[in-house]
């Protein structure tokens, strides 16, 4: 079991959490992930590493509450322990040799962009960040952004914060000023990243997106996160998460994240019953 050392809410539907785990940390990259588990028989749930310590012996998630296990999860504050917290799981992104890179994220899958523009921003690289979210409302880690950020741009889809628009208005505008990357990197919904590798090939520049897919034992063996890319089938979890964004076949990896919508909003709903009937 791992104790919960520190929980923050960063908005209404997103939870920092930091947690000891002392073997994850020593290992840890960005790019990484874990499998947890919130008790004996619950669902096994992937989570990003959004930062880690090794001194401490610590490792931070971020997720967001839309579904019964992370209903669960946010239940949970410091002092509580977390039954399963098993990885580090699947390989880190490749930043050896970058110099100059965008990395671009949406929603709560900045909390995943974030520890990569770090890592970037520590090797002595360039850094052009820009993240876009629905609302102000929804903003999470623009201070930690600003710090690793030659620059940065903010977007929001109803411009109650930075510019009004979407994060490809942004990278296209940097683009057609000149801006050259060795490479893209995005991560955040599955449409958001489409859009932006779409907008990428236009320019010819190398585009890296991370495919958070259906997950359950996090090894390759139970198929669950296949993608295609290239036309081949790919891993999510053992391949991944980061694949080129020019070969993903997106629109089937978006019908695939679909297939247990219901099913979730049901779980979801039976365990907010469960929370308010203990209540």
């Amino acid at each position: 079991m791992n104790r919960i050392i520190e929980k923050t809410p960063l908005n209404p539907t997103v939870t920092r959490m930091v947690v000891e785990a002392p073997l994850v940390a020593r290992k840890a990259e960005p790019g990484q992930f874990i499998i947890l588990r919130t008790h004996e028989d619950g669902e096994r749930i992937p989570l990003t590493v959004a930062d880690f310590d090794r001194e401490k012996g610590t490792v931070t998630i971020i997720f967001q509450i839309v579904g019964a296990t992370t209903e669960k999860l946010n239940h949970l504050n410091a002092g509580d322990m977390i039954h399963d917290f098993v990885g580090p799981l699947g390989r880190a992104t490749e930043t050896e040799g970058l110099k100059k890179v965008a990395v671009v994220g949406g929603g709560v899958g900045c909390a995943i962009a974030w520890p990569v523009a770090k890592k970037l921003h520590d090797q002595g690289c360039e850094v052009h960040s820009i993240i876009g979210f629905r609302t102000r409302d929804l903003v999470i880690l623009e201070d930690e952004f600003a710090r690793v950020s030659d620059q940065l741009r903010r977007v929001s889809d109803d411009g109650s914060w930075g510019d009004k628009g979407l994060v490809t208005d942004a990278l296209r505008e940097l683009l057609e000023a000149g801006e050259r990357y060795d490479e893209v990197i995005t991560i955040g919904p599955l449409p958001m990243m489409k859009f932006v590798c779409k907008l990428t090939r236009e320019y010819d520049v190398k585009t890296v997106a991370s495919m958070n897919s259906i997950m359950i034992d996090g090894t390759g063996m139970c198929g669950c996160c296949r993608l295609t890319v290239g036309g081949k089938v790919r891993f999510a979890c053992v391949d991944g998460p980061d694949f080129d964004g020019h070969q993903i076949d997106f629109d089937e990896a978006m019908a695939r994240a679909t297939s247990y919508r219901e099913f979730e909003r049901h779980a979801h709903e039976e365990a907010c019953n469960l929370f308010r009937e203990v209540r």
